[in-house]
């Protein structure tokens, strides 16, 4: 900005600010004079204000005349009668005292010794960065986006699965498959952020090392069907498809099927683990939330589940567990159901639900403030981030034209990207700096180490 421009914008903010600053004092100062203070007729003596209404006025008028003698009188009698008094009507309280337009910081200081508020957050209305996304698929039953906690996000966009660095905003292409085998349907990265997932249309996942740019393996044989969903549970890659089935996959060994689940009857579109690992929770296109527990899966048999959420009334693929209650799950329904639910886990009971309006295709639990962001479809495509557990709108978040499929969150938790129908990635600032910066806990990078001889 020139010099010129500076200038003529400081003397716009101060005509801008002048009138506002006049116009609430003036506003301040009328509501403050408009105050009535009634007399107390209890306190007043009426006699006496009768008598110097009439005969104390003939006095005053009359005392030119009176020799020092009689005024010298008149006085002592006027004491001893208590006449002395100049003031008619009484007033029960006393008017308040003036305030201060302008309150030093010590008198505020003092007003609240003990008090101290914690600041308003501000939260950015617009993204922070817009990058182009093209040949993203535009469905709902996919998970094309991650965020890894080597600050790595991967996306998939059509065959091909690219990384963005956010240390240093640099792009590099990790795998284009073929036409055959593609598109690419789902992206998960391993706890160690040096490994991903990239389930495909055919049904099969590929385990790939980003550091390196090489592929480890091909899980074959899990499902019948395109895979649209998978979660990491330190070495077992759970991986949902289009079958309805869900399949624990341990990647360290060469029979990598070790428990499957089956419950929903359509695909499955929405796959989370807890943080403690015991249990996951899977979303379906057949409107139904399953609570699986790790202690009861069995490699013999198909795995019965915990509890059947039956309560949501279109297909579920937006799943969240609550960083801070570690038996809270949210989940939001697609266009036909448009709600938020909690549930607790441990009994299965439905804690809330919330109708948002609109179909909510993705869940973030802040890891810094009790707060939830959601995104969604139609009507407005935006962001909402709620107050947990009041669930009070903080802001909402426009910026995507079309459906926000698909959101992941950066590690240090501040940063939330967003894939959209549009065919843009964007970021936003939405969640709250951490007061106290917390040590990660430690991944185990041996997990992955005979990978290398698995074929």
């Amino acid at each position: 900005m020139d010099a010129g421009s500076l200038s003529s914008f400081s003397n716009l903010k101060g005509q801008s600010r002048c009138p506002l600053q006049e116009q609430l004092l003036q506003r301040k100062n009328s509501k403050e004079n408009m105050d009535r203070f009634i007399p107390n007729r209890s306190a007043m003596d009426f006699d006496y204000a009768h008598y110097m209404l009439t005969d104390g006025r003939k006095i005053k008028e009359n005392q030119t005349a009176c020799s020092p003698a009689r005024e010298a009188y008149r006085k002592q009698l006027a004491e001893t009668l208590n006449m002395n008094r100049t003031r008619i009507l009484a007033f029960k309280n006393k008017p308040p005292a003036p305030v201060e337009l302008f309150p030093s910081e010590h008198s505020t200081a003092s007003a609240h010794p003990t008090k101290s508020l914690k600041p308003r957050r501000h939260i950015p209305q617009s993204s922070e960065r817009t990058l182009d996304a093209p040949d993203l698929v535009d469905d709902f039953y996919l998970n094309l986006l991650d965020w890894g906690s080597s600050n790595v996000l991967a996306i998939a966009l059509g065959n091909t699965v690219y990384l963005w660095d956010a240390s240093d905003s640099s792009t590099s292409e990790l795998v284009t498959v073929d036409d055959e085998n593609g598109p690419v349907t789902s992206v998960n990265w391993a706890p160690d952020g040096r490994h991903i997932a990239i389930g495909l249309n055919n049904s099969e996942v590929q385990l790939w090392d980003s550091t390196a740019n090489r592929q480890l393996r091909t899980l074959r044989g899990c499902h019948r069907s395109r895979v649209g969903s998978m979660a990491w549970n330190n070495h077992i890659l759970t991986t949902g498809g289009m079958d309805g089935q869900i399949v624990n996959n341990d990647v360290r060994i060469r029979s990598h099927v070790v428990e499957t689940y089956r419950g929903h009857q359509q695909e499955v579109c929405g796959l989370k683990w807890s943080a403690s690992g015991q249990q996951l929770a899977s979303g379906g296109n057949d409107n139904v939330v399953h609570i699986w527990d790790r202690s009861m899966a069995s490699s013999s048999s198909p795995t019965q589940w915990l509890h059947r959420l039956e309560e949501h009334t279109s297909a579920v693929k937006a799943l969240a567990w609550c960083p801070f209650q570690s038996n809270l799950l949210a989940t939001g329904g697609g266009g036909g159901d448009r709600t938020i639910k909690f549930w607790n886990t441990h009994t299965g009971a439905c804690l809330n639900s919330v109708d948002t309006g609109s179909q909510v295709c993705s869940l973030l639990w802040s890891k810094n403030e009790r707060e939830l962001l959601s995104s969604h479809g139609f009507t407005q495509n935006q962001l909402t981030l709620w107050k947990y557990p009041s669930m009070v709108k903080m802001a909402e978040l426009m910026g995507h034209t079309s459906r926000v499929l698909y959101m992941a969150q950066s590690p240090d938790g501040c940063t939330v990207a967003s894939a959209a129908g549009d065919e843009t990635l964007r970021f936003w600032n939405v969640f709250g700096v951490p007061e106290v910066a917390k040590t990660a806990p430690k991944v185990n990078r041996e997990l992955f180490s005979q990978l290398n001889r698995i074929r």
